[in-house]
Parts: structure tokens; C-alpha cells; sequence
């Protein structure tokens, strides 16, 4: 007679395989010894401990393991970082908030109270691209984005609603207890209570902060630039010299 799996040993191995864990790996990150070979042929029961460790590291329901929901993993720290307060025009149409680099000194502090959003500047982008979701500018401080971000350029995000929908590499306005941060968002492997913050210009460090000290995430999806520099003599030059190159070659070409 062939023996019946329990359904939390076949969605154990699942989870394992999708993690893409040998039998050994997966033993050794959950400390039940040499291999889950014995968990999953439902041979040894999954203890209390291991659906902790799989709930704490992968947010995995343990109701789901066991057969008992049909939602595979749970938000365990809630990791809201929704806007706490949006503003609407006459019309009721969501705006774009601005957030100088004076304002975001006391964004973290002020981040629910509405009168003080109301001295804010605010419009609207009639673009199909800032339609259907909420949208904030903030003017970005220091050099730490060089060079995709300059000094006093403006950021404009889109509201994140929650930290696991925050992709990796991604850059997102971070809004923190005590400031607001323009940063490369990553991931921190078998870590579902931090987050690594990265700066693309490498003179600065990346920066691990818990997810509970986070209070607003944005996707920065565009940017407003003033003052464009124009061309220099030698970036000129340059491009005389690649367009007489390709020149050349077309009528090489035409000759043969």
C-alpha cells in the first residue's frame, strides 16, 4: 500500500524546492540536522520551531502549510509604509506634493499631521503616468545618488503600499523616523526584519535599516532637472569626429 504524504511535508519540500535549497542547505539554514529527506517523506513531524523559522524567514502561513488557507505567505512585522495623508484639489483629484530639503528635515516628525501638509506646495501632472496611484515630489540633498541624482534635483515617487512589494534594485524615496533618505533598495537574504540601503556613488557606504523603522516608501519613477548644461567645446568635438567617422565608412561602403 502506498504511503500517504501529509500535506505539510509535500509543501515543505515545495517551499524548499522554490528556494532552491538542496536537502542539506534547507537542513542546515533551519538547524534540523544533516537533510529534510525525513520531513519530507513525512517520516518526522515539522516542529513548532521549524514553523517559526519558515514563517520568521519566508513568511510562510503556517496555516498554508498545513493545509488550512489558501494564502501562502503572511506579512509577519505589517510593514505598512502607505502615505499617512494625501491631499485632493477643488475637484477631489489627488495632488503632487513638493518636499524641499527644509520640509523633509520635518517630514518624519510631521508625517500625520494635515495642517502642517497644507503649507506644502501642490499640483498636478495631466500625464497618463500619474494617473490612479499617489505621487510625491522631495528635493534630494547631498551627492550620495551621483550620478544618476544630482545635489537639489527633485525626485517623484510613486506610494508604495507595502515593504513587500519593494523590488530589489529599485531606487524609492525612504522615509525613516528621523529622515528621508533617496537610495537603491535591496533585500537582505533569510532577513524579512531589514532592508539594505545602497548609494550608487560609491564614496558612500550602503546602510542596513529594520523595517519597522520605516514609515513611508516611493518609488521614484522620474525627476525634474533645472539648469542642463549645455554641450562643452570638447563633447563638441566628439561628435564632429564620430559623425565624420561614420561619414566615411558610408562612402567606403558606396565605393565598394
Amino acid at each position: 500500500m502506498e504511503k500517504v504524504i501529509p500535506i505539510e511535508a509535500s509543501r515543505f519540500k515545495k517551499i524548499r524546492e522554490e528556494l532552491h535549497h538542496t536537502q542539506q542547505s534547507f537542513a542546515e539554514l533551519l538547524d534540523i540536522g544533516s537533510t529534510t529527506a525525513d520531513i519530507e517523506r513525512g517520516k518526522t513531524k515539522i516542529t513548532g520551531k521549524v514553523v517559526m523559522d519558515l514563517l520568521r524567514l519566508f513568511q510562510i502561513n503556517p496555516l498554508w502549510l498545513f493545509g488550512e488557507s489558501f494564502t501562502k505567505h503572511v506579512n509577519l512585522l505589517g510593514g505598512d509604509v502607505s502615505p499617512k495623508v494625501i491631499t485632493v484639489d477643488k475637484e477631489e483629484n489627488e495632488t503632487i506634493l513638493l518636499v524641499n530639503q527644509k520640509a523633509a528635515a520635518g517630514y518624519p516628525q510631521n508625517i500625520q499631521d494635515v495642517s502642517w501638509y497644507e503649507k506644502l506646495p501642490a499640483f498636478n501632472i495631466p500625464l497618463p503616468q500619474y494617473r490612479n496611484a499617489t505621487y510625491r515630489g522631495f528635493q534630494v540633498e547631498g551627492d550620495s545618488m551621483l550620478p544618476n541624482i544630482r545635489p537639489n534635483e527633485w525626485v517623484l515617487g510613486k506610494a508604495v503600499p507595502s515593504i513587500t512589494e519593494a523590488n530589489d534594485s529599485k531606487i524609492y524615496i525612504v522615509v525613516l523616523k528621523d529622515s528621508v533618505l533617496v537610495k537603491k533598495l535591496q533585500k537582505v537574504r533569510n532577513s524579512l526584519d531589514k532592508v539594505r540601503l545602497i548609494s550608487l556613488n560609491e564614496e558612500y557606504l550602503p546602510i542596513d535599516v529594520e523595517v519597522r523603522d520605516i514609515q513611508e516608501l516611493w518609488l521614484v519613477n522620474s525627476k525634474l532637472s533645472f539648469g542642463i548644461d549645455e554641450p562643452n567645446d570638447s563633447s563638441l568635438l566628439r561628435q564632429l569626429q564620430q559623425s565624420m567617422e561614420e561619414l566615411k565608412g558610408q562612402i567606403s561602403n558606396l565605393k565598394a
